[in-house]
């Protein structure tokens, strides 16, 4: 079980690296069995070419290193304290894509400018508070988990699939791993799209509650009706 956990994580990792969403090694990919409790997430600082599937670090939900001969990312206690709080996701993502990075580092919510954005996110991307120096100086990773918990504390994680650290950059989650990394990749395409309308129209207002609710439902619930079988994708 461990083994295709970790097969499915590096795959993840491997996946935001296709969709340009990193540069170097500055992102990572989670992924958890939640039957067992264990998390396997990418090593720290090891080049996206020369991982295997083997190198995934794997940690119980305290951060106790089960298996793994290398360090874990430096952001595992981020990704450990969303899924103590999000018990319905499978997988996180953290990037430092472009256009959602700017965003985080102007500390602004991506507004639903569109029915892109109103196809996979319900409402604004949000951006957490910024962190207190006390925050920063103690534990930093794991007050950044905090920090993107408190900002959901009146939002649904499984309607709005992402979140802007304030002065930082995204995190993504979804079921599993891969789709934690197809919702980063949405992410920075909406952050993408939504730079250029405000660029184009500062006054713009974003998309009618009628729209929004039109775009989500027709992809997401029980009376979805995009695609096949409903859905999404």
């Amino acid at each position: 079980m461990l083994d295709e956990l970790r097969a499915r994580v590096l795959e993840a990792n491997l996946e935001i690296v296709r969709r340009g969403l990193v540069l170097y090694t500055f992102g990572n990919a989670s992924g958890i069995d939640r039957t067992t409790g264990m998390v396997a997430i990418k090593p720290s600082g090891v080049p996206y070419e020369a991982m295997t599937a083997a190198d995934m670090v794997v940690s119980d939900l305290h951060g106790r290193i089960i298996e793994g001969d290398l360090k874990p990312s430096s952001d595992l206690a981020t990704h450990l304290e969303l899924y103590r709080a999000f018990p319905s996701i499978g997988g996180v993502v953290h990037t430092h894509s472009e256009f959602a990075t700017a965003w985080a580092q102007a500390k602004r919510e991506i507004p639903p400018f569109g029915t892109t954005h109103a196809d996979y996110f319900y409402g604004p991307v949000p951006v957490t508070e910024e962190l207190s120096a006390e925050e920063i100086q103690g534990d930093y990773v794991l007050n950044t988990g905090k920090a993107i918990v408190r900002r959901f504390r009146n939002l649904d994680p499984d309607a709005v699939p992402g979140v802007l650290v304030a002065g930082h950059a995204p995190f993504a989650w979804g079921r599993d791993p891969m789709d934690a990394a197809y919702h980063g990749f949405v992410l920075e395409a909406v952050a993408r799209m939504a730079y250029y309308t405000a660029t184009l129209n500062a006054e713009g207002g974003g998309v009618s509650q009628a729209l929004l609710d039109r775009h989500y439902f027709r992809k997401h619930g029980a009376k979805a009706t995009y695609g096949q079988g409903g859905g999404k994708n």
